[in-house]
């Protein structure tokens, strides 16, 4: 059902997140090749919640759709994330890029299948 998107989960694995961090650092600086490998790596994290968010019935007619429209939102995370982050008490905290972007791909999944719905006439 995936197609090209599991050669790219595997061709692009996650990274601990100090690469991850220094990938993002240099995105947020313009490089558009870090830019591109975060969202790649993170294309298998987008299919887990996927999965986790969506009825099976749904996600094999929907999902590969669901997963093109999330790379935008990954692409904008980038731009917002905070590679100073702080805790309460002002020491620094990296924050792995998923922990970052989760509730917002749920947020994005959930409405964008109440918009599927709504357009397929279903009630929800």
């Amino acid at each position: 059902m995936w197609g090209a998107y599991g050669e790219i989960v595997r061709q692009y694995p996650r990274i601990p997140v100090e690469q991850e961090r220094k990938l993002i650092a240099r995105a947020k600086r313009g490089s558009r090749k870090s830019r591109d490998e975060i969202v790649l790596r993170h294309v298998g994290f987008v299919i887990f919640r996927l999965h986790r968010k969506v009825f099976p019935q749904h996600l094999r007619r929907h999902g590969p759709d669901l997963l093109s429209a999330s790379i935008p939102v990954l692409y904008q995370k980038i731009k917002s994330y905070n590679l100073d982050y702080r805790d309460r008490s002002g020491n620094p905290r990296p924050v792995k890029f998923s922990s970052y972007i989760w509730k917002r791909i749920d947020g994005f999944i959930i409405d964008a299948i109440k918009k599927e719905v709504a357009q397929e006439g279903v009630e929800v």
